[in-house]
This record gives structure tokens, C-alpha cells and sequence, in this order.
């Protein structure tokens, strides 16, 4: 059967909608068709920038009706996901979602409820499961090579600080919400990718740097939390934006046949003679710039999933809100200085 074709309408015109439109643009079956944006675009601008034709729109009603438009692509500030998610479903549109998908848990089922009553398709940025290394990372784990994981910790360290493009919105609390939410989630996504979903509760402290630079956000910049799962298995997740050092997306596993530390193997398995690593040649996670980002990889497993009408492997809406439920279990925990269990900010969402 011929793949079908996917006219994406996009929501936002920044940084991140750059590189949704030429990730869209590189699958065998989407072409993004429309932007809407509050500023003034030039159509012919647009086509040299990105290759296609693209109408573009001021009123994000008016992209929603038109009948040719049948995906949608959410890169706005974080507190109008919600708002303009459920507008899109209704309208009958598949969505592509970027993180973090909304501020509160209560938005987020919101959004779910829309998708489902509307029957349409979506999926949720988490575009770190589509990257070779984690790619790689949950083939190792599959095959056994680490025999049973019982400890994880997959941490995130990057400075946003106003060098970078989301520092302006991100340091409120309006719409960075926090460190897990405007960053960190992938961190934690990837945990969860690793050691599974079935998460019991968790434990969370923050504070913050005091550099003027990061002084600036209203919420702390550093979190730990520890993950309690229902399998035995326990993790750590660290969401640092407050530091000054390289990007880096820390990932060690521990299992009963071995370990794997960022790119580096030791396995029981491989029956290795000396006590070293072998060294895998992943594509590591190691940069914040969204042009670095695996989004084609995502995008194309969304549009194949599209064309059997299933759900999207890994990094569907309903997946994602699991990562949710534990990122909002983890701010609570933080912010009541106790562990907050999963069940608990089920009912309060």
C-alpha cells in the first residue's frame, strides 16, 4: 500500500517551529502547508526558508478550518498547548505536540479526553527515544545484555541561561513551569524508557544557583528526584539548568549481567576477559539545539503509525502522559518536601 500524505498546519513560528517544519518536510509522507503565527509572514519567504508552499495565517481559527489541513504541529509557549490542542482535536486534526505538553496534570488529561472523544492521533515531543543512543541504550537492555536492571540514573545538565533561545519565557513559572518541565522531562522520559512505567512514587528536592544569570527564574533550577517502581527497581533523575558546562545527558544502568555508563558496555554476557568498557558508536544526546534534535526520526515513525491508524510507538500522547504523571508527582514532592505517590496525583489531576 503507497504511503498517504500528511498536510501539516504548524502552531508558533520560533525556534522550535523551524526545525518541526524542515523535520516535517524530510518524511516520505508530511509537507507543512500553513503557519500561524501573531506576527506577519511572508509566504514567499517561507518556501525559500523551508521549500514548501505555505500559507501563512494570524488567526489560528482560520488554519484550523481549513479542510486540507490535516495534522497539526503545537511549538507555542507552553501555557497555550492546552487551549490550542484542544481546538486543533476537535477540529478533527492529528497533533504533534512539543514538550512539555502542558503546565498541569489536569491540562494534560484535558488534552487526552480531546484526542480521544475526537478520535484523532497524537504524539508528544519526546523525541530523545528516537535518538541512536537511546535507540541503542533499549536494544541492549532488550537482548539482556544487562541481565535485570535494579538501579538507573539518566540526568540531564544544561545551562539555559539568556545565551540560549527559550532563557526570556523560560525563567517564569507562566512557561517554564519548572526544571523538569521546561527540560529535564527528557531525562526522566528516558528513565522511564529504560526501566519502565510502572512507578509507584517519588521523592524530590530542588534549589537553585546563585548566579545573577539564574537568579532570574522563578522556581528552582535543580531538582533530584528518586523513582520507586513497582518491578523492585529504583532510579534517580537530576534536571540541572543552572549550571555552566557542557551539554550533557548522564545515563548510567545498572543490571545483574552488566552496565552501561553513557556510550560505554561492560556485560557478563560478552564474556569480556579485562574489567573495561567497550565503547559503542552511539549517536549521543549531547546537544539543547533543536536543529540536533531526532524530530525526523519521531515524525516519520508518527506518519507510518498514521497510515495503519494505530497509536505511534514510544512517544504517543497516552505513553507520554505517564511521564507526566511521575514529572508533576516529582514538582509536588519538591514543593511539599515528602514523597508523593502516582495514585495521588492521578485523583488530584
Amino acid at each position: 500500500m503507497a504511503n498517504k500524505s500528511y498536510n501539516v498546519g504548524v502552531i508558533g513560528y520560533g525556534w522550535a517551529a523551524t526545525a518541526h517544519i524542515d523535520a516535517i518536510n524530510t518524511t516520505n509522507q508530511g509537507t507543512v502547508r500553513a503557519v500561524y503565527s501573531s506576527r506577519s509572514l511572508d509566504p514567499v519567504e517561507l518556501k525559500v526558508a523551508h521549500g514548501s508552499d505555505i500559507t501563512p495565517y494570524q488567526n489560528v481559527d482560520d488554519m484550523l478550518a481549513d479542510p486540507s489541513i490535516d495534522t497539526v504541529s503545537i511549538t507555542s509557549y507552553p501555557n497555550q498547548h492546552k487551549d490550542q490542542a484542544i481546538a486543533a482535536a476537535r477540529a478533527g486534526k492529528n497533533l504533534i505536540i512539543e514538550k512539555p505538553l502542558a503546565l498541569s496534570l489536569e491540562d494534560c488529561y484535558a488534552i487526552q479526553r480531546a484526542v480521544n472523544e475526537a478520535g484523532v492521533k497524537a504524539c508528544v515531543c519526546f523525541e530523545v527515544r528516537f535518538i541512536s543512543q537511546f535507540q541503542s541504550t533499549k536494544q541492549i537492555i532488550d537482548e539482556g545484555l544487562l541481565g535485570d536492571l535494579h538501579y538507573g540514573e539518566i540526568d540531564y545538565y544544561h545551562g539555559i541561561g539568556p545565551w540560549y533561545g527559550q532563557y526570556r519565557w523560560n525563567t517564569t513559572k507562566e512557561n517554564g513551569g519548572s526544571s523538569l518541565l521546561s527540560a529535564g522531562c527528557h531525562s526522566l522520559d528516558a528513565l522511564l524508557l529504560c526501566m519502565g512505567s510502572d512507578v509507584i512514587s517519588v521523592s524530590s528536592m530542588g534549589t537553585q544557583s546563585s548566579h545573577h544569570v539564574f537568579a532570574k527564574y522563578e522556581y528552582a533550577t535543580t531538582t533530584v528526584s528518586l523513582v520507586n517502581f513497582a518491578s523492585g527497581k529504583v532510579g534517580k533523575v537530576a534536571s540541572v539548568i543552572d549550571c555552566f558546562q557542557p551539554y550533557y545527558f548522564h545515563t548510567h544502568l545498572i543490571g545483574s549481567e552488566g552496565s552501561l555508563l553513557d556510550n560505554k558496555l561492560y556485560s557478563n554476557k560478552l564474556h569480556m576477559r579485562d574489567k573495561k568498557w567497550a565503547e559503542l558508536p552511539m549517536a549521543m544526546a549531547d546537544s539543547g539545539d533543536v536543529a540536533d534534535h531526532p524530530y525526523q526520526a519521531q515524525f516519520q515513525a508518527f506518519f507510518n503509525a498514521l497510515d495503519k491508524g494505530e497509536e505511534m510507538p514510544l512517544a504517543s500522547l497516552n505513553e507520554a502522559i505517564k511521564s507526566f504523571e511521575v514529572i508533576f508527582a516529582a514538582d509536588l514532592s519538591a514543593a511539599e518536601n515528602r514523597p508523593v505517590t502516582i495514585e495521588e496525583i492521578k485523583s488530584a489531576g
